[in-house]
């Protein structure tokens, strides 16, 4: 089996799992935090919704430098929200679909100053960078809902709120 066809099927469950988090998220939250140090729900699902972008640089450039990253706007509703995550996914899925084992297997480094703050296979990185990192803020994400008494979806199995799958 090709590794982008084995990788795809958790792409997909993830992606379904976050979208299910992110439309729960009501407007009136966005600008919500739970402490000083943290970001705003609304900053959260920005980062959410747009960091499936890395999927093309991941498979279309040998690396890329965090210093020339364009800041990210933020995005200003539920709708805002869930528009840029389903594009930004279904573009990163059609990158994902149309690899190759060679092209997955190669290097990827993540740059900061011209400095690497690591390198992996491009498999590894869209694991480990793209779908670790989405299933991490994620559960951040349900923390934030709980806190504002928002039912939290299940995920892996029956969430506190929906007592089944």
């Amino acid at each position: 089996m090709p590794l982008n066809q084995a990788i795809l099927p958790e792409f997909d469950h993830e992606m379904a799992n976050t979208r299910k988090s992110l439309e729960r998220i009501p407007d009136a939250k966005l600008d919500w935090t739970p402490h000083q140090k943290s970001m705003s729900m609304g900053k959260l699902a920005t980062h959410m919704a747009t960091l499936t972008q890395w999927t093309d640089a991941v498979m279309n450039q040998d690396s890329f430098d965090v210093t020339n990253a364009p800041p990210q706007p933020p995005l200003k509703s539920s709708k805002e929200i869930l528009d840029a995550f389903d594009k930004n996914t279904a573009l990163a899925r059609k990158a994902i679909a149309g690899s190759t084992d060679e092209q997955l297997m190669k290097p990827w480094s993540l740059m900061k100053d011209g400095k690497a703050i690591f390198t992996l296979p491009r498999i590894g990185v869209v694991r480990s960078f793209i779908l670790n990192h989405t299933i991490h803020h994620r559960a951040q994400l349900g923390v934030y809902l709980r806190l504002n008494d928002i039912p939290v979806p299940s995920i892996y199995g029956p969430s506190a709120d929906e007592g089944n799958m």
